[in-house]
């Protein structure tokens, strides 16, 4: 099967397999665009990350053209109208803006005397857009994947870290062969997983910008037959390929910050899940572990506080 489809609207060729890579629907099609189509391919491929915050009518306004036609122009390279190109230009830019990019953007975007509020209600629709998008059977699939396995590997790098360190955690007081991966190189991944095998199931998680070095623990477990599951944003990410389950869930671009409310809800599901199908482990787990939190002294004692502070008062 080829990767591109014909418009027959259009007479071009567009991306039939990587439909989210808008500039190559653009260079395919640009030879039989007219010339007000031709400025505004012209400046989405300069400016896509300026390009892709704009209404229909202000894309229009700044090109100089109709907003009718930058209505045609998202059709005739295949998208679904314009809110359709808009989709694929924010996944894009996802991947390709440095973190220097990405902060100039959302200054751009962002009011400054109302960031809190921003922030939040941008991370309160990461976590409807994740609902969106994680699938039931996917999920349970997963859990299965991870109640059979002889062992349980996680990984997570650079800004992912603290999901895997998360799911580490609370893996451990649900399951005893768990192992959360540390490293600083590939070399130091793969000596981890020296003994990964098909009765395991690895467990990466990777969103934008993604980590080559978790791809490619990702090929190597895989590799070795073990279970692979992506915890990541599309069916695109470079994680996914070698996967047999992927978890997707959204994270969005908050200035050079990743906003990572929408995976920590996944994950917190997923521990859920898991400790509801081992509720006999997870008690008597639990139980020993507050046994020894009391004998060394691991949490500050409420009751003792409220005596202290009583003394004070009186």
């Amino acid at each position: 099967m080829t990767p591109f489809e014909w418009n027959s609207a259009k007479g071009c060729r567009v991306m039939r397999m990587k439909q989210d890579d808008v500039l190559m629907r653009i260079h395919e099609c640009y030879p039989k665009m007219s010339k007000g189509q031709k400025l505004l391919a012209d400046y989405i491929t300069d400016h896509y990350d300026k390009a892709v915050y704009l209404t229909a009518s202000k894309l229009g306004s700044v090109v100089g053209v109709s907003e009718s036609t930058v209505v045609r122009f998202a059709g005739e390279i295949g998208y679904e109208g314009y809110p359709g190109l808009q989709r694929a230009l924010e996944d894009m830019i996802r991947t390709r803006l440095t973190a220097l990019q990405r902060m100039e953007v959302s200054r751009s975007r962002m009011d400054e005397d109302h960031i809190l509020s921003s922030i939040l209600q941008a991370d309160i629709e990461n976590i409807k857009e994740t609902m969106n998008q994680v699938e039931d059977q996917a999920f349970k699939e997963a859990v299965e994947l991870i109640l059979r396995a002889k062992t349980i590997y996680i990984l997570g790098v650079r800004s992912s870290a603290p999901l895997a360190s998360f799911l580490g955690y609370y893996m451990n007081l649900i399951f005893d062969n768990v192992k959360l991966i540390h490293t600083n190189s590939i070399s130091e991944t793969f000596e981890q997983m020296l003994k990964i095998g098909p009765a395991d199931v690895m467990i990466g998680i990777s969103f934008p910008r993604y980590s080559k070095r978790t791809v490619k623990a990702m090929e190597f477990a895989r590799s070795r037959g073990a279970s692979v599951i992506a915890i990541t944003d599309s069916d695109q990410s470079p994680i996914a390929a070698s996967c047999e389950c992927i978890l997707k869930a959204y994270s969005n671009m908050l200035s050079f910050v990743d906003s990572l409310v929408g995976p920590m809800s996944l994950l917190n599901a997923l521990v859920v899940a898991l400790s509801m199908s081992r509720q006999g482990e997870v008690k008597a787990n639990l139980e020993s572990l507050e046994h020894i939190w009391r004998e060394y002294d691991v949490y500050e004692n409420a009751d003792g506080d409220g005596e202290t502070f009583g003394k004070m008062l009186s």
